[in-house]
């Protein structure tokens, strides 16, 4: 009898062992849906993956996480290097990351499932805000014979890595410029940043870079023998019909040498997004701290500069607020 009682007693111990170990591994790993709200005292930690280091989105980011951090009690927040916004949204969904930016057409493809995101689309990523505008940038040699999208027909092109964010630019602007992509042109797969030096010594005729103006590789490489082309509004009003977040944009004329007109194109508005299980106080407190410090954001980081809470819920291709943003945006008088 004494040998059955501790044998029961074992059994009894390794059943408990096992519920602690089910219950452990249910709070990790995955996407963690339905995540509760911190503890009072708890700190939260955000990742906010960017774009590479050397680009604009990486500053971006870091003057946002460092004035979370300085601003918002209980906030851990911290800006990381990424492959740009495709990434950023797999990382968001997957939980590795909390916040990230990304041009509103990715993350409207990353909610509906299409595109990059063909099968696995993230139906709960939130927005918290509409940012600036982001335009793309043609830059073409001045000794190629290019004055237009159509005119790149069979020059040696960089077009960015296949199923990046520019590389999807190139394909609906091309496309809609009567071309077939990448058939008809000598595509080169790489960005902007390892296509500038081509570019200056006559190896490529153009390449595209998606940025906010001016753009420091895009001003070195007009000062070198290069051009930005114009978008045609013909173009861009094709785009539109079937893709609601393309704006048309102007590049005012001096933003960069030599510049001596404006230059019309295309533009996709960056948003700020987020998990939807972050917290609706956390998001609220997120939002209200970043329209708080929107000034000295800007004066940190020029792409953050002039922005308004007005402007942040529009031209956001009716992507959805969460809620706590929502909640700010309300009490500002933005949204009803």
């Amino acid at each position: 009898m004494k040998k059955l009682s501790t044998i029961k007693r074992l059994l009894v111990g390794a059943l408990a062992l096992t519920m602690l170990a089910g219950s452990i591994a249910g709070c990790g790993g995955g996407d963690k849906k339905g995540a509760a709200k911190p503890a009072a005292g708890q700190t939260v930690k955000i990742n906010f993956p960017t774009a590479g280091a050397s680009g604009a989105l990486y500053a971006v980011g870091a003057a946002i996480t460092n004035n979370w951090s300085k601003t918002v009690p209980g906030v851990q927040a911290a800006s990381q290097a990424s492959k740009g916004g495709i990434q950023n949204l797999n990382l968001v969904s997957t939980g590795e990351a909390q916040v990230s930016i990304a041009i509103s057409s990715n993350v409207y493809q990353c909610l509906n499932g299409t595109d990059s995101f063909k099968g696995h689309a993230y139906k709960d990523v939130k927005v918290i805000a509409g940012l600036y505008m982001n335009p793309n940038q043609v830059v073409v040699t001045n000794k190629s014979g290019i004055n237009s999208l159509a005119d790149v027909k069979g020059k040696h092109f960089a077009v960015a890595a296949a199923g990046s964010s520019v590389y999807n630019e190139c394909q609906t602007h091309f496309t809609a410029a009567g071309l077939k992509f990448p058939d008809d042109i000598r595509v080169e797969n790489i960005a902007f940043g390892g296509a500038a030096d081509m570019l200056q010594n006559g190896t490529l005729d153009g390449a595209w870079i998606m940025s906010g103006a001016p753009a420091a590789a895009v001003s070195q490489a007009v000062s070198s023998g290069c051009k930005v082309l114009d978008i045609d509004d013909a173009t861009i009003d094709s785009l539109q019909k079937t893709y609601p977040w393309y704006a048309k944009f102007t590049i005012p004329k001096g933003t960069y040498p030599n510049q001596e007109k404006d230059i019309h194109t295309s533009a996709i508005k960056m948003v700020m997004f987020c998990r939807h299980d972050l917290s609706d106080d956390t998001v609220y407190q997120l939002t209200k701290s970043f329209w708080e410090h929107i000034d000295e954001l800007g004066k940190a980081q020029k792409n953050l500069k002039g922005l308004t809470p007005q402007d942040a819920v529009k031209d956001i291709a009716d992507l959805p607020l969460h809620p706590g943003a929502a909640r700010y945006y309300k009490e500002i008088g933005v949204l009803k």
